[in-house]
């Protein structure tokens, strides 16, 4: 059965596969808790769409990230404009509160499906660059690597479960208060310096992520482990 099919009502199940209600119901149950069906009140049982789980082990960018699952990356650019830098962007790019620098708005796509609304700012010399691109087919890492020769180091994560506002929400083609994972993403050179500061916003019933973490050794104090 494909995302959105109706799954057989029970007493239909029932008579295909000679079970009881029982039976059935623990079957259903069972696809319920492991999300590869949802129930509609009044209106039946339906196939999940799945999620799309991506690993969270390196720095990758969202192209990279479809690539690695099989899909194709496509990107709608909303808008990009210069605006001041409030005090959380200003901290994370460096820069003095109040200086311009450039906002990006990307609704990233993944097999022309909206999963990802990123809005992405800039410091004012690299983003007046990186705003002349043709961002639709350029991701903004490949530009920085590969363009102008500035290779990445590392960037912080902070993921939070939020809801979609109303432009969010228009964005990504789901309702208003959806679940949404918000992750913010400080990137840097690989020289420590700052290049771009984004808030991603993906769909919470098409993404998830998945990571390991290692045990540290026993012993060691929380100073020594940082």
């Amino acid at each position: 059965m494909r995302p959105g099919d109706q799954v057989p009502t029970e007493p239909e199940l029932m008579a295909r596969f000679g079970v009881s209600r029982t039976t059935v119901r623990q079957a259903l149950a069972e696809l319920e808790h492991e999300e590869l069906i949802y129930r509609r009140s009044g209106k039946g049982t339906f196939v999940t769409q799945p999620k799309i789980e991506q690993e969270l082990t390196a720095l990758t960018g969202f192209v990279e990230d479809m690539v690695a699952l099989g899909m194709e990356a496509s990107a709608r650019v909303v808008g990009i404009e210069r605006v001041p830098a409030d005090e959380t962007v200003a901290c994370h790019l460096r820069v003095a509160p109040g200086s311009t620098v450039v906002r990006l708005e990307r609704v990233r796509l993944g097999n022309g499906e909206p999963l990802s609304f990123d809005v992405t700012f800039l410091p004012p010399a690299l983003g007046e660059r990186v705003a002349r691109e043709d961002l639709t087919v350029h991701p903004i890492f490949a530009l920085l690597e590969d363009k102008y020769g500035i290779p990445l180091g590392y960037a912080d994560y902070c993921m939070h479960a939020a809801t979609a506002d109303r432009t969010v929400a228009r964005h990504l083609e789901i309702a208003r208060g959806a679940p949404i994972l918000l992750i913010e993403r400080m990137t840097y050179a690989e020289a420590g310096t700052p290049l771009d500061y984004e808030r991603l916003h993906y769909r919470g019933d098409r993404v998830s992520y998945r990571m390991r973490l290692l045990r540290r050794a026993p012993g060691r104090t929380s100073e020594a482990a940082g």
